[in-house]
């Protein structure tokens, strides 16, 4: 598991444009939304709420008792839609469901959206019950892949890049139609059930590799072994909110990187508090092994944001030209090692 440099994120790129006077702070609101999933990429959000983080940075920048409400959330649809209506502050989102509402907001200042921070990667399976199925191009209209979000969910986007990357371009989109949106926890109790319409999951770990314990269920693509190292769920906040709560924005993202800190340097415990945090159980030496697995990142610093926004592009998903992964964040982001 890597890390990025916490000093370089934390104490020079965050606070060079976010620092607030005690007027500002004052302004500030006292209450800040926050969003997460199911799966390990969103443990550093679990390590966060179980350790009240935001609460006591927030506390260390001057906002005083700040009340922090969590909701758990699942799709891309589903988190845009929080966003826009004013009930998710923040938001950890996967990147392709960020783009599009980035690009539809974009000139709209009441729907405005940026990214605030990276936030985890780890292996995508896509994963199914089919003995038949060996490749991605042996996927038929008898099949039904689950993903979180049908076209703008993470998995959909991982799904159509791994298509893309293996098929040519423009077959991006050939599976889609046998795409079902199904939230982790039901997609994996599907297949593990194998009595529904579901044969095929595009999964995150632990649901990935729990499904994999099952003989009857095979592995046909990794998203590491094909994309490489991008960032799959980073952090975005409506720059409504944003602008008005800079300093409570801060506290956010130093918050994410303690979290991410506490994973790299105690895996032991960051594996009990997941149980814990999570409605799904796994057994210890199955969180050992995803936290161990080298293309298993949590990072504030974003990764393959250009790449993934570059594909949507092409595809039409977004219509503005990439010009560099710094157009997507906030300013005081821009200091953080991404691409």
């Amino acid at each position: 598991m890597k890390i990025a440099l916490r000093a370089l994120a934390a104490s020079l790129a965050l606070s060079i444009t976010m620092a607030s006077t005690t007027i500002g702070h004052a302004a500030e609101a006292g209450e800040i939304r926050v969003s997460r999933g199911y799966s390990v990429l969103y443990l550093p959000q679990m390590v966060m709420q179980r350790n009240a983080l935001i609460e006591k940075h927030a506390r260390a920048l001057g906002l005083g008792d700040v009340k922090v409400t969590w909701r758990v959330l699942d799709g891309g649809n589903v988190i845009n839609d929080a966003l826009l209506s004013g009930t998710l502050d923040v938001a950890a989102v996967g990147t392709p469901g960020f783009l599009i509402l980035w690009s539809k907001a974009l000139g709209n200042p009441s729907a405005e959206i940026a990214g605030l921070s990276g936030i985890s990667s780890t292996p995508m399976y896509l994963n199914t019950i089919n003995p038949k199925i060996k490749t991605l191009a042996d996927f038929g209209s008898g099949d039904r892949i689950a993903v979180a979000g049908v076209r703008s969910s993470l998995p959909a986007g991982i799904l159509q890049m791994m298509v893309a990357h293996e098929l040519g371009p423009a077959n991006y989109a050939q599976l889609d139609k046998f795409t079902v949106a199904i939230p982790y926890p039901d997609a994996t109790a599907a297949m593990l059930s194998g009595k529904t319409e579901i044969n095929a999951h595009v999964a995150s770990p632990p649901f990935s590799l729990m499904e994999l314990d099952n003989p009857n269920i095979r592995r046909v693509a990794n998203s590491a072994d094909i994309l490489g190292d991008m960032t799959l769920v980073m952090s975005a906040s409506p720059k409504r909110f944003h602008d008005s709560n800079p300093t409570l924005c801060k506290a956010y993202v130093e918050a994410l990187d303690e979290a991410n800190h506490l994973i790299a340097t105690d895996p032991q415990s960051a594996a009990d508090l997941y149980n814990e945090a999570s409605a799904t159980r796994v057994p210890k030496e199955m969180m050992l092994r995803i936290l161990s697995d080298k293309d298993t990142h949590f990072s504030i610093a974003p990764s393959g944001i250009a790449r993934w926004a570059s594909f949507m592009k092409s595809i039409g998903l977004i219509r503005q030209d990439v010009t560099d992964w710094k157009q997507f964040f906030y300013p005081e982001s821009h200091g953080l090692a991404g691409s």
